[in-house]
């Protein structure tokens, strides 16, 4: 994002001052129930009036007018009465060090699933992995940016995934190969390690998530049968039947860490490890194969 002088960042007496925008932005999303306000109105404001979020906290004579105003109400509106995430009105999310492109194709990448990432850079040199419905790239973006040495890959089944996640490719000049694919099947054999972020959250838990999630982020990439098990039991039965893969490293929901963990011992996998988010919740079941 350019940190220039926007011609709708102007500073006339005519202009609402920044930061009385700001504060009364803050009032509606947080009479809305979001859960961060304050961070989704200054993220919002530093978009359209096309300046770093630091420069919005520390200019006190940046102002808000012309057609800034009526966008900065229409963003207020859409986080605050809509309740779309943040992400998709800007159309770019933060994810370790890349700005990723995301609109209501993908899943808004979380900070949960760089524990994929930080798993996937401990890889042998040179190692092939795939990173297993890959929506907007993220995953494989990010691990391509900080272990240029890995031939990475990302698969998807749905197309306009795939697109988001080439687009982005494209941008960050990061030299990752996509692949139409239903899980493992249409993917490459040949591949040393999988992670994969696959859809987890059962159908009975719909009710209790955020609106953000139920009326914005595509179901496909949420939703995974009643318990949220079924995309996850059928990797691990493709697993069963490709032993070249020697380790895979997966996103799991609350209280499925133990599940996945036999699934992956009945697989064939022998160390296997769970590793907690920030929260304290078992997040990651990572697990290698044996080898003679």
């Amino acid at each position: 994002m350019s940190d220039g002088v926007n011609p709708v960042a102007t500073r006339t007496r005519a202009a609402t001052p920044a930061r009385d925008a700001l504060d009364g932005a803050i009032t509606a999303i947080a009479a809305a129930g979001c859960d961060t306000p304050r961070l989704d109105a200054e993220l919002l404001l530093a978009d359209v009036l096309g300046v770093s979020r630091e420069r919005l906290l520390i200019d006190r004579d940046l102002a808000v007018a012309g057609d800034a105003v009526h966008a900065f109400q229409d963003a207020v509106r859409r986080r605050a009465v809509q309740r779309e995430p943040v992400a998709y009105i800007v159309g770019t999310r933060q994810f370790r060090r890349l700005e990723l492109h995301v609109d209501r194709r993908v899943l808004v990448p979380r900070p949960e699933s760089e524990l994929l990432v930080e798993w996937a850079l401990a890889l042998a040199p040179g190692a092939r992995v795939l990173d297993v419905g890959t929506g907007s790239g993220a995953i494989a973006l990010a691990l391509k940016h900080e272990r240029p040495d890995l031939d990475v890959l990302a698969s998807d089944l749905d197309d306009a995934a795939l697109e988001v996640a080439r687009a982005n490719a494209a941008t960050l000049a990061l030299a990752v190969e996509f692949v139409r694919a239903d899980l493992l099947d249409g993917a490459p054999d040949e591949l040393d390690a999988v992670v994969a972020n696959l859809p987890y959250v059962g159908e009975r838990e719909r009710a209790t998530l955020a609106p953000e999630i139920v009326r914005h982020e595509p179901p496909s990439a949420l939703f995974a049968g009643a318990d949220g098990m079924q995309s996850i039991r059928a990797l691990a039965a493709q697993l069963a039947v490709r032993p070249r893969i020697g380790a895979v490293a997966l996103e799991v929901g609350a209280g499925q860490a133990g599940g996945v963990a036999e699934l992956l011992r009945a697989t064939g996998f022998s160390d296997v490890a769970c590793i907690r988010d920030l929260a304290g919740m078992e997040r990651v079941v990572a697990a290698e194969r044996a080898r003679g």
